[in-house]
């Protein structure tokens, strides 16, 4: 099996997933619903317009907050690794609101923003900034110090430093940040659309939470992991286009 393709491998892997869900239904071990009343129910939901609408919602939520904190999160994190100062002046912030949940900001950000899509957006935002900023300061300062002094006895200014050296070599460390901010996103986003939210596949999940509505939470439950699972092989794609000097396993 080592030999066969990624692709064989995750398609096995999906089938023994399934084939185990299905044996634990079927034998009533847990009150959960089965694959097929899950995917009937998602044929039900398409059909009716109701799953498309809330896909197209949670990722407009999820993509501009996501967005926005890392077009944020990766100058910072520069700025932050680059210049004593500004490390000294930033990153005590960075940290104490590390140890806040974004989710915990969620009712500050209600009663400051309104209960439009304002809130919703912060608080992803908030998620994927701190993910990623942190990476990517850790990239700067893990730059091996023997290319930037090797660079500068070539007579190479921080000007010339940083585009040719400095980026290149973090550029590893701010993509796993992306990543984790991507996932950062998506777990904000369900939390935030339990809140005043008319649409989005969180807001689904607690409607379907007050009939008691398994297969509806299901649905969501896999429209939300099939999205960030593409999302994330975007990202790899990318990553491996980005860093292709690097040695892979």
């Amino acid at each position: 099996m080592a030999d066969w393709p990624p692709i064989i491998l995750n398609l096995v892997a999906f089938v023994f997933g399934l084939a185990v869900w299905w044996a634990i239904t079927a034998a009533q071990l847990v009150i959960l619903p089965g694959p097929a009343a899950v995917f009937q129910r998602a044929i039900e939901l398409i059909a009716n317009g109701q799953l498309p609408l809330d896909i197209v919602s949670s990722l407009q939520r999820v993509l501009t907050g996501f967005i926005l904190g890392v077009a944020l999160a990766v100058p910072v994190g520069f700025l932050m690794g680059w210049y004593r100062v500004a490390r000294a002046l930033i990153e005590p912030y960075v940290q104490f609101f590390r140890m806040i949940p974004p989710l915990a900001v969620i009712p500050l950000a209600i009663v400051t923003l309104g209960i439009d899509e304002a809130p919703k957006i912060f608080v992803i935002f908030l998620a994927s900034f701190l993910s990623c900023v942190v990476a990517t300061y850790q990239g700067v300062i893990s730059v091996d110090r023997t290319l930037i002094n090797a660079a500068r006895v070539l007579g190479a200014t921080d000007r010339v430093i940083f585009p040719r050296v400095i980026i290149p070599a973090s550029i590893p460390f701010i993509l796993v940040g992306v990543r984790i901010g991507l996932g950062s996103a998506w777990a904000t986003v369900v939390a935030a659309e339990l809140i005043a939210a008319q649409s989005g596949l969180g807001f689904r999940m607690q409607q379907a939470q007050l009939y008691y509505d398994l297969p509806t939470i299901f649905v969501s439950l896999i429209a939300i992991g099939i999205l960030g699972l593409v999302m994330d092989r975007f990202l790899q794609a990318a990553e491996r286009r980005l860093t292709q000097w690097q040695e892979r396993v």
